[in-house]
């Protein structure tokens, strides 16, 4: 090592750098592992190819797998001047090829492609393959548990979930001898429960996202990856889950990517939507719409995303604005481009009823188009425009009715479970804009035009329900001062009445008014005819009305002769219960049972919760301490047919009869069990005392006497008078 000048610098020929360099040697990639080859590209020309590139660069990006368009290579066929339907994808390294892979592969990039991706190092292996056909061996099979499989309980009985505490429970429900715990788990989650629509899933929140359960041994069968979620909603076929959380999705550095995790591109947002079959994310949306006004913070409505009956659509209001609706599964903007109404406030899809599923079946029997779905929205008084309720078909958008009102302050949309009626509840002002009154506009859905009742009301409607699949509603109205400012210990006096399609003259008439009540809360059974009238959320009153709309069926009679007195005549008080402080009242799936609870969210005077009858009649009753939630779990449509209905209301006596003799052999067990018990007990005593005077007897020492006496008293006759009938004479005294 040679030292040059007098500054000292050195030759670098001289030094030795092979330790340094063998130490921090960069190994490059030299193989081709990533590299992808994307089939199932469309075919187009050079003048389209920069858009389509910027394209799969983000369906690539949105799936986790960035590329950049400069990573991407198309070849072209030359005599035709098109590309060959492939691109030529170079990513950083090996796993990052993997993952996209693994992610894109299957993927449907339009209605009429779908990528399928290799690796471009598999080619060799594929042209290099043996095609001399090899019978795979069969995998044993092992048989999934039925997630439906609680609807084959011999008993018929129903389920409920309870959580108090840190403690979840499902319950059978039936007679007081059927009733028993199904499953519990302490930690079942963090914030709380819900079933899907049709019962076959229990969700769970957790801070990390949600889990779904099922089956009989209640196994996890998806999550979702949300961090701190607040609030879910399926969609009503069960095929999809929304999510939203307050906090903004962030995405840290390194975090695990995939089709069911977020993305880049989904920070900032905070509602997502989830495919539940397969666990993936389908898209991510800001709480507010792009457009929206930010400036004035509104409650958020939820759910916020509003899904059609079929589950082919999902759509989003945007308000003043616009209403968007979405494609499933694919999640793309319907048409690209949104319905476009200026001032919009809600819309509301129609409901699927038992008739259109049965016509939607033949119609895909025969092959034709099922019947569209239907879509009502309002708009306010905009100027001097009135306000107006329209209602179209999608995705057809065309409009089959539309009605305009006037002095208009708001409106709530209500479809009847079977889609035949739309009920719009306009609340409007005086001329003084002093006081608030109620008109019902009713649009007769299945009729030609959609002819419009109108029902006027001289009070404010606090509260409005249809009869599931029935042609009648309630409504509860009140003029109480202090219906807009109720203060604590104020008790609000409300009316409640009953109203019913006459069809002889195709409007709607009032059947009966029950005036001075507190009630606040209407309650159906699922099976109509039977309703609850309940004070909810009261600290002064909580009264539960039973009451019949059919009692005596006879009565319903529609025609000119009907007298006022008749009409209405069949409407039954059955009773009255209180539950002191109740939060929540619930039917079951069958109507034949109601659930009112008292949840520790809302207050902790006797959290609990009760089962009522039909008639009003306490079945049980259980006060528990941090008891917060009580849900039925949901029945789904039956499969038996009209016929077989039909077929089982005409021998509804022989079923009847089968279960009175279950229900007698039942009881007839119940006493032969407790003859047993008391018989046990008898001998049990008689045992006793025979031991313990055999032992007095050994300590006095009179052991002959003693023990001859306790022979004698040993035995014990128990007689048992049976009544028996030999002869029964009827003689008739004639006078």
């Amino acid at each position: 090592m040679a030292i040059d000048g007098v500054n000292g610098t050195y030759d670098d020929e001289d030094i030795d750098y092979s330790d340094i360099e063998a130490k921090y040697k960069v190994q490059y990639d030299e193989g081709l592992d990533n590299i992808l080859v994307v089939d199932g590209v469309p075919v187009i020309d050079k003048s389209k190819m920069d858009k389509l590139l910027a394209r799969i660069s983000k369906e690539f990006g949105r799936k986790g797998a960035p590329i950049k368009t400069e990573d991407m290579f198309v070849p072209w066929d030359d005599k035709s001047g098109k590309s060959k339907g492939v691109i030529f994808m170079e990513f950083k390294n090996g796993d990052d090829a993997a993952y996209a892979m693994a992610a894109m592969n299957g993927h449907p990039f339009d209605a009429r492609h779908t990528f399928w991706v290799n690796r471009f190092i598999d080619f060799e292996k594929f042209v290099e393959m043996d095609e001399t056909w090899v019978e795979p061996e069969l995998e044993p099979y092992k048989p999934k548990e039925h997630l439906r499989a609680w609807l084959g309980d011999p008993q018929g009985r129903d389920q409920y979930a309870t959580y108090r505490g840190e403690e979840v429970q499902i319950h059978w429900h039936g007679k007081p001898s059927q009733c028993e715990i199904a499953h519990e788990r302490t930690g079942w989650t963090d914030l709380y429960i819900s079933w899907s629509p049709l019962g076959t899933y229990l969700a769970s929140l957790h801070r990390q996202g949600i889990r779904l359960w099922g089956g009989p041994s209640w196994e996890a069968q998806q999550r979702f990856a949300h961090p701190f979620v607040k609030l879910i909603d399926f969609s009503p076929c069960e095929n999809y889950l929304v999510t939203w959380s307050h906090d903004p999705i962030v995405v840290p550095e390194g975090a695990q990517q995939g089709p069911q995790f977020f993305s880049p591109e989904d920070e900032g947002n905070n509602i997502a939507v989830w495919n539940i079959k397969t666990g993936n994310l389908l898209r991510t949306f800001p709480s507010s719409p792009p457009g929206s006004e930010d400036g004035a913070k509104k409650q958020m409505q939820w759910p916020t995303l509003k899904w059609s009956s079929d589950d082919q659509f999902v759509g989003r209001v945007t308000p003043d604005l616009q209403i968007s609706v979405y494609e499933l599964p694919s999640m793309r903007l319907h048409d690209k481009k949104s319905i476009k109404i200026e001032g919009v406030v809600d819309f509301e899809w129609c409901p699927q009823g038992d008739k259109d599923r049965d016509e939607a079946e033949k119609a895909e029997q025969a092959g034709k188009k099922p019947k569209e779905n239907l879509l009502a929205y309002w708009t306010p008084e905009v100027m001097n425009q009135p306000a107006r309720v329209t209602v179209i078909n999608f995705p057809s958008r065309a409009i089959l009715r539309q009605k305009n009102l006037f002095s208009v302050t708001e409106c709530k949309l209500h479809w009847q479970n079977q889609g035949d009626f739309l009920c719009v509840k306009v609340d409007r002002h005086t001329k003084t804009k002093k006081s608030i009154f109620c008109n019902l506009e009713i649009f007769r859905v299945r009729e030609k035009d959609f002819p419009v009742e109108v029902v006027e009301l001289k009070d404010a409607v606090t509260d409005f329900s249809w009869e599931p699949k029935g042609e009648r509603f309630a409504i509860i109205s009140s003029n109480d001062p202090n219906l807009g400012n109720p203060g604590p210990g104020i008790t609000i006096k409300t009316d409640v009445s009953f109203y019913q399609l006459l069809r002889s003259k195709g409007d709607f008439k009032l059947l009966r008014t029950l005036p001075g009540r507190t009630s606040n809360t209407i309650r159906w059974s699922p099976r109509g005819r039977h309703v609850v009238l309940a004070t909810v959320g009261s600290s002064t009153k909580s009264e539960l009305e039973f009451w019949d709309l059919d009692f005596n069926t006879d009565d319903r009679r529609e025609g000119p002769n009907q007298s006022e007195k008749e009409w209405g005549a069949s409407i039954q008080h059955l009773g009255t219960a209180d539950h002191y402080a109740l939060t929540d009242a619930e039917w079951d799936p069958s109507g034949r049972y109601l659930a009112t609870s008292a949840s520790a969210w809302r207050h902790t005077l006797e959290n609990g919760y009760a089962i009522w009858d039909f008639r009003g009649q306490e079945l049980e009753k259980h006060i528990l301490d941090r008891f917060k939630q009580f849900l039925w779990r949901p029945r789904p449509r039956t499969l038996l047919t009209k016929e077989q209905l039909l077929q089982v209301r005409k021998n509804l006596k022989e079923y009847s009869r089968a279960f009175e003799e279950e229900d007698a052999a039942e009881e007839s067990n119940v006493s032969a069990e407790l003859i047993a018990q008391r018989k046990r007990l008898v001998d049990e005593w008689n045992a006793w005392r025979t031991r313990a005077k055999e032992e007095m007897a050994a300590e006095i020492g009179h052991g002959k006497k003693v023990a001859e006496k306790t022979e004698e008293e040993a035995k014990e006759e128990i007689e048992v008078w049976i009544d028996e009938v030999i002869e029964q004479v009827e003689e008739e005294v004639v006078e």
